[in-house]
């Protein structure tokens, strides 16, 4: 059988990426996409050969009409709520697009909307397809390191207009910041919002599931200044077990995708035996223990289909009747979205949030 995908809401140019993988998935096919904004569509239709009949600019007639098995929702962080009630009365599974959400509080509604549906839900991670992050957890939840008591974080990049889908560069202009909702603060913008995601989720993958017992967090957001949003926040938790950090930032210098920036973005996980370094896009992990602390390459192989993207995941959990797991899970998102939820309460109040 083909599985039938459409794409809905284009606010996040990810929804290129994602439509790449489903137009290259041997067993399915773009039934519909659907933006409230034709121009935002033209690059897909033109790409992926995308007939008339299947673009759509009202959400309705584009689930009646093309029933689709699974919808991609790429809209701007603060509507994945609204998104997802508008569609899951539809009977499609669903798969956003990072970050879970905008608040805690959304995210719960998103769960609950699936609920009702019994349909499945996943957020997409795009790190969590890395094979640097993907042999770091086959590494922890293994024991290599003992157990894992911290996990330090620094990711981001030149900032969210400097690039598009398939990472093709281009030059934002000048006006662009002012018109973005990656700036707006009531869509969900800023690096904090944008990036921190990935590393308090993959982190909670990382540890096993675990939950911090309070967070603190600061920005480089100044009131009245010439942004509402962040490009750069610090946030840090503390477990049982110790504390970990996480770093967000736009700005850098350059994309970690194309030359690594200084501090290099990716993970360092401790545990009671050793430490991980997983650095974003690398082919290996160095791992060092007691026995071996100048430390050992681990190579990190590319993940096999259908194992090595999200949409060709969750159409074989479609398949064979599984529920999402890893970073993907609302389960292990959720997590992350209570620690993203405190970080921010955090930095606007100048207090530590306890959860």
């Amino acid at each position: 059988m083909k599985w039938k995908v459409a794409g809905i809401n284009f606010d996040h140019f990810h929804m290129g990426d994602l439509l790449r993988r489903v137009h290259a998935h041997p067993d399915a096919e773009i039934v519909a996409i659907c933006d409230e904004k034709p121009e935002r569509m033209e690059e897909a239709i033109r790409k992926f050969s995308i007939p008339s009949d299947r673009v759509y600019s009202e959400v309705e007639p584009c689930l009646v009409e093309s029933r689709p098995d699974l919808v991609i929702l790429c809209p701007a962080a603060a509507r994945h709520a609204e998104w997802v009630e508008k569609v899951a009365p539809f009977g499609s599974a669903i798969l956003v697009e990072k970050p879970f959400a905008s608040s805690l509080a959304e995210a719960e509604r998103m769960i609950a909307a699936m609920a009702k549906t019994g349909k499945l839900l996943a957020i997409n991670w795009p790190l969590a397809w890395l094979a640097s992050h993907v042999k770091c957890h086959e590494l922890c939840r293994s024991g290599a390191i003992g157990e894992v008591l911290e996990v330090h974080y620094h990711d981001g990049n030149r900032g969210p207009l400097w690039h598009g889908a398939d990472k093709i560069e281009r030059e934002p202009g000048d006006a662009e910041k002012a018109t973005s909702w990656f700036y707006r603060e009531a869509e969900g913008g800023g690096s904090l919002q944008d990036y921190l995601g990935y590393g308090t989720t993959l982190a909670t993958w990382f540890n096993g599931g675990q939950r911090p017992l309070e967070v603190v967090a600061l920005w480089d957001r100044v009131e009245g200044g010439a942004l509402e949003v962040d490009e750069h926040s610090v946030t840090v938790a503390r477990y049982e077990t110790g504390l970990s950090k996480f770093e967000t930032r736009w700005g850098t210098l350059s994309d970690p995708w194309t030359e690594q920036p200084e501090p290099r973005c990716g993970f360092v996980v401790r545990g009671s035996e050793g430490t991980l370094s997983s650095w974003d896009y690398d082919d290996h992990v160095t791992l060092r223990t007691r026995q071996n602390p100048e430390g050992k390459r681990i190579e990190a192989p590319k993940p096999v289909f259908p194992h090595d993207n999200p949409v060709a995941y969750v159409l074989d959990c479609l398949e064979h009747g599984r529920e999402i797991e890893g970073p993907l899970s609302p389960v292990v998102s959720l997590i992350g979205q209570e620690i993203v939820d405190a970080a921010a309460e955090s930095a606007r109040t100048g207090r530590a949030v306890v959860l």
